[in-house]
């Protein structure tokens, strides 16, 4: 019977790799580029709008008188009594934080 050695030289081994400085540089700066772009096209294309489709709504500009709220305004325009409906509509379209009004502020109201 016949016996087989492995010398240490027929077993091959992979070469390592080592960067320098600047490879690792490179490496680094490759990879954050990338990292970078994949945020931008995931992120950046994105689009903004409003869940409203077709052209905005036909709108007239009143002036607030003294002492005039946005209750009173909403009232006058309201169709059957629908003041709270109208107030939002009014808030929405000047896009204000409050109900709060200041005597000579322009605001668009819906044209019914």
């Amino acid at each position: 019977m016949s016996t087989m050695t492995i010398s240490p030289t027929s077993i091959r081994t992979r070469p390592t790799v080592r960067l320098t400085r600047r490879g690792r540089a490179v490496v680094f700066a490759a990879s954050l580029l990338l990292v970078l772009g994949i945020a931008l096209i995931v992120l950046g294309g994105t689009s903004v709008a409003s869940g409203e489709a077709g052209t905005p709504e036909p709108t007239t500009t009143v002036m607030v008188g003294p002492g005039e709220t946005l209750w009173d305004i909403a009232a006058e325009i309201a169709p059957d009594g629908h003041t709270r409906a109208m107030m939002n509509r009014i808030e929405r379209l000047n896009t204000l934080d409050s109900s709060m009004l200041l005597a000579g502020q322009r605001l668009r109201v819906p044209v019914e």
